[in-house]
């Protein structure tokens, strides 16, 4: 049996925000989640990081497929599950366990990039 994720509704509540993080970096976050019989969770989702200029630093995701592990004579493996480091990252995987553990992953992710964004200024 499935096991029920309770916070799964509170995720899809966040379809469409956008939430400024810190005003002195210009850095934001945006949320897109939506219910789909396409992924194995129920949910489309993109939880990403943005700078003033509107680049996405960072951000998780499932809206498309990567390949990893490829070695010489390995079938690369294929997930929809990942999450992209910076924006010249094209992803790599994210192991989904449910809504509240993806916006636990997000959030603590987006904390290290703004502080490390931080000690850079």
């Amino acid at each position: 049996m499935k096991a029920i994720d309770h916070s799964l509704e509170n995720l899809l509540d966040l379809n469409g925000e956008i939430i400024k993080i810190d005003e002195s970096l210009g850095l934001w976050v945006k949320f897109e989640v939506i219910k789909t019989s396409n992924r194995h969770q129920g949910i489309k989702y993109s939880l990403t990081l943005h700078d003033e200029s509107q680049k996405r630093i960072m951000g998780f995701d499932n809206s498309h497929e990567i390949e990893y592990g490829a070695k010489r004579g390995v079938r690369p493996e294929r997930t929809f599950d990942h999450w992209h480091y910076d924006e010249n990252d094209q992803g790599r995987p994210y192991h989904y366990i449910n809504a509240g553990q993806l916006l636990e992953d997000f959030w603590k992710e987006v904390d290290k990039r703004v502080e490390a964004l931080k000690e850079s200024k």
